[in-house]
């Protein structure tokens, strides 16, 4: 340990004006990594600065490194462990407790001691010491001796000086030629203070032989010092000369500063008169078109926007400071006031005119489109409107009342016009989708009216189902309630019929909408911010509906942001179409409840279609609160199908067979592959596949469970196996997971079928080697089962004797026309279960033959039958039947 400290002080501590006073070796508790080395230091200048150092070995050589360092003034505790027992582990609680493990307790002992005195001396008992040996912690030493003491190491510490390797070598050196160094200390002596007074008197000698050159060098300073005389002499003559120059500068540059001033001010009053001049003069052509333009024409309304544009510059012109104090500033003022008030009315009663006429003429052509599923195309007054949007403009910056008046009267002739289209046009929509009126109605079909098809009609799903097993079986309760279907079923036809009108129903109102919002955002500039239709936020995987304002609260839409008055109006503009659109879709929903999934697919794609052109339009927000009524309807269905599945009834004199909703899924099921193919709701219809799966499979073991006619293991392996055929046809991605649990459940009821099965044909001999299995398992060794008293041999060959190939045949016969009379014919299943038979009483006849080899050795006992046999029995039972 004394080479290493050596080693660190010369390698580490001593480039950095340290001295090492203590080493520990050490390693971090709990982890097997090199041992490293804690140093305790202190720095050889003032002030004097104690420090911990970790010293690490380097992996790259054989020399050490100094890895980190620590204050001793941050030190915080020392903890020692145990103060009784010798512990080598010890904690030094920095800003983090680092916690060490000593390679010996006396490293470990005198470290902390070192530690202790330190802190003594320079720290003033700052460091709390725990665990730790009184005998380590001199504290019985009187202060007034602890002062002498610490007084002495001061002045060791500055009459230390360490050797370095030099002077080492030096001493080395000289001792080994006197040999008597060692044994004679005084003649050691002796002879070294002679050496040193001949070194003394050779550096004398050298002093007195360098005279000569000092005093040359002494000349050469004086030289030098005279040749700096005359140069600062030359540069005082410079300086003087360049005095004049620098006044002769300063009076030119303060002339043309004065000149300067003066150009500036003039090109002030330049610019401030120019600017009166070009800001705020109107020429006469504006003048008079604002006064007397034609508003009717494309010229005269050009004229009006160029002059209505002039006029709004010079009025929004920023006057200077003084400016509005002039004579002629505050003329010019009053007549831009007088001309945009008289402009503004003029452009208000025109306006108001043109609402009234083009409201009046739309309504004349709307009789032409009630033959028609169309809805009037407006267009072409958009296209003339339009003309006016520039000076709409100018008159919301300039005349906001004006303006809003405006706005009122649009959205008020508008409304009632809309409103008629959009009823007329839901009419027909209604007629179309449940047919013609009644004869014996003197009015025609209208919004509560109700076509044939709507009694009776339950549930799609229902009627799907009754399809597929009315020609297997005919059950009085079942599933599905038939007895209040009418007779009158919709088909494939009637379902498409009624896609193609709810489609077209949508394809009109969707370049309406969309074309009177943008209409009414350029003609009335208002912007809109994507953010609108943001903010809303998704119910039952739709859209919440957003709050319709009631007819009253439209006046205080002027109050509103920009974007809040394109919602007021549209809202109050086709106020009809939502609430049109839902009584639709009750029409439809009661038509046929599978007419849910058609409004879903359409609605849905009609939704992110106009999503995408503008989020924040009236159409994506609308089509979005009726799209979670159908939603709503969608849910409603596929709940009434599992309440539906729940109340299922069967028959107690039939067998199962295939569960009528079983049947109905598969239907239901390729449907809705078919609707919704490439959908963009395709997230409900897979929810909607869980929720109708999960209550097939758990009302297909209800019914299995109350089954007095059929055995459990039949019903649920034929309807699960159909179950699995149909998610393996349709390959829906979604019910992967129920498709491997089907054929799980298949599986395991059709092995659990057979076994139970195969125990009657040979009941004795299979309780004969139960027994023989019993007595193994006891203990007992195979080959001494043939002494235990009722299984010897004897006992065994009666028992064979019982099942000879005949009755062993006679039995699969019997078990063959059970199994006919439990499966049903539509699965097609008695062979596959026969097979399966055939299997398992074969891996039985190997079991027992097994046993008897085993357990009667040398016996020559033998079955009565063959595997071969068996092949046959199989076979030829098959065949028969």
């Amino acid at each position: 340990m004394t080479a290493i400290k050596h080693a660190l002080q010369r390698d580490i501590f001593t480039p950095n004006d340290e001295r090492l006073l203590s080493i520990v070796n050490v390693c971090k508790a709990g982890k097997k990594k090199k041992n490293c080395f804690l140093c305790a230091t202190v720095t050889t200048e003032r002030p004097v600065q104690v420090r911990v150092v970790k010293v690490k070995k380097s992996d790259k050589g054989d020399f050490y490194k100094r890895q980190m360092a620590w204050e001793l003034r941050d030190l915080a505790e020392v903890d020692a462990k145990d103060a009784s027992k010798e512990n080598p582990e010890f904690d030094l609680h920095f800003e983090k407790v680092y916690r060490w493990v000593a390679s010996s307790t006396a490293e470990k002992n005198s470290f902390i001691s070192c530690i202790w005195k330190l802190n003594q001396r320079y720290l003033r008992k700052k460091v709390e010491f725990v665990n730790v040996s009184s005998q380590l912690l001199e504290e019985s030493v009187p202060s007034g001796e602890s002062q002498s003491v610490a007084g002495g190491d001061e002045d060791a510490l500055d009459d230390y000086q360490e050797l370095n390797a030099r002077e080492e070598q030096d001493i080395e050196g000289m001792m080994e030629v006197c040999e008597y160094a060692i044994s004679n200390a005084e003649t050691f002596a002796e002879k070294l203070s002679k050496e040193l007074q001949v070194l003394d008197g050779a550096n004398i000698h050298s002093i007195m032989a360098s005279e000569k050159q000092v005093n040359i060098l002494m000349q050469l300073l004086d030289e030098a010092l005279s040749e700096v005389d005359t140069i600062e002499g030359k540069m005082s003559s410079y300086e003087e000369m360049l005095q004049s120059v620098k006044e002769q500068m300063d009076q030119i540059s303060q002339s043309n500063r004065l000149i300067q001033i003066s150009n500036t001010n003039n090109g002030k009053l330049l610019d401030e008169i120019q600017f009166l001049v070009n800001y705020m003069d109107l020429s006469k052509g504006h003048i008079r078109a604002l006064q007397e333009g034609d508003l009717s024409s494309s010229k005269g309304i050009e004229a009006c926007i160029n002059a209505s544009e002039a006029l709004l510059q010079c009025m929004n012109v920023a006057l200077r400071p003084g400016h509005e104090k002039l004579m002629s500033v505050k003329q010019q003022q009053h007549l831009f006031t007088e001309l945009r008030d008289t402009f503004s009315r003029r452009l208000t009663n025109h306006l108001n005119n043109v609402f009234v006429h083009q409201g009046h003429d739309q309504s004349s052509v709307l009789s032409q489109h009630m033959a028609e599923l169309t809805l009037p195309k407006h267009s072409p007054l958009h296209r003339d409107l339009l003309h006016y949007a520039k000076l709409m403009e100018w008159l919301k910056n300039t005349q906001r009342e004006k303006y809003e008046g405006l706005s009122r009267t649009y959205v008020d002739y508008m409304t009632r016009l809309y409103e008629r289209e959009i009823k007329d046009f839901f009419e027909v929509a209604k007629i179309k989708m449940a047919g013609t009126a009644k004869e014996g109605k003197g009015n025609k079909f209208g919004l509560h009216g109700s076509s044939g098809k709507l009694t009776g009609s339950t549930s799609s799903l229902n009627k799907l189902a009754v399809q597929s097993s009315s020609s297997r079986r005919s059950q009085s309760s079942s599933l599905l309630d038939m007895g209040n279907m009418s007779a009158s079923d919709l088909d494939v036809a009637d379902r498409t019929k009624f896609d193609k009108i709810f489609e077209q129903v949508l394809s009109e109102l969707e370049p309406l909408c969309l074309a009177e919002q943008d209409f009414i955002s350029k003609f009335f500039k208002l912007q809109q911010h994507p953010t609108l239709a943001q903010g809303e936020v998704e119910e039952s995987d739709g859209v919440v509906p957003s709050r319709q304002p009631p007819p009253g609260e439209y006046r205080h839409f002027i109050s509103s942001t920009e974007k809040d008055m394109v919602r007021l109006m549209m809202n109050k503009v086709f106020q009809s179409i939502e609430t049109e659109l839902n009584s639709l879709i009750t029409l439809g929903d009661k038509i046929d409840t599978f007419h849910s999934l058609y409004m879903l697919v359409k609605m849905s794609h009609h939704v992110w279609t106009a999503e995408n052109v503008d989020p924040a339009s009236y159409l994506s927000t609308t089509l979005g609160n009726v799209l979670v009524t159908v939603k709503r309807n969608f849910d409603k269905c596929i709940s009434g199908q599992i309440r539906q599945m729940e109340e299922v009834k069967i028959s107690k004199k039939s067998k199962v067979g295939i569960l009528p909703f079983v049947a109905g899924f598969e239907e239901f099921a390729e449907l809705a592959e078919t609707i919704f193919r490439n959908a963009e709701r395709r997230g409900d219809l897979d929810k909607a596949y869980v929720k109708l799966i999960r209550a097939v499979f758990m009302n297909v073991e209800k019914v299995a469970n109350e089954s007095q006619k059929t055995p459990r293991d039949v019903v649920m392996m034929e309807n699960f196996h159909h179950i699995f055929s149909t998610l393996s046809h349709l390959k829906i991605s979604c019910l992967e997971t129920e498709r491997r649990e089907a054929k799980h459940k298949y599986t395991d009821h059709l092995q659990s079928y057979v076994i139970n099965s195969l125990g009657q044909p040979l009941e004795k001999l299979n309780h004969f080697f139960e027994g023989v299995e019993a007595r193994v398992a006891q203990g007992v060794r195979e080959d001494e089962v043939s002494y235990q008293l009722a299984f010897n041999k004897q006992e065994l060959r009666k028992v064979i004797k019982e099942y000879p190939g005949k009755e062993v045949k006679k039995g699969l016969d019997n078990l063959y026309k059970k199994m006919d009379k439990h499966l049903c014919e539509e699965e097609s299943l008695l062979q596959v279960v026969w097979h399966s038979m055939q299997d398992e009483f074969i891996r039985q006849y190997k079991h027992f033959e097994g046993l008897i080899g085993r357990c009667y050795p040398g016996s020559g006992i033998t079955m009565e039958f063959t595997i071969g046999d068996m092949l046959e029995y199989f076979s030829s039972i098959a065949q028969s039947h």
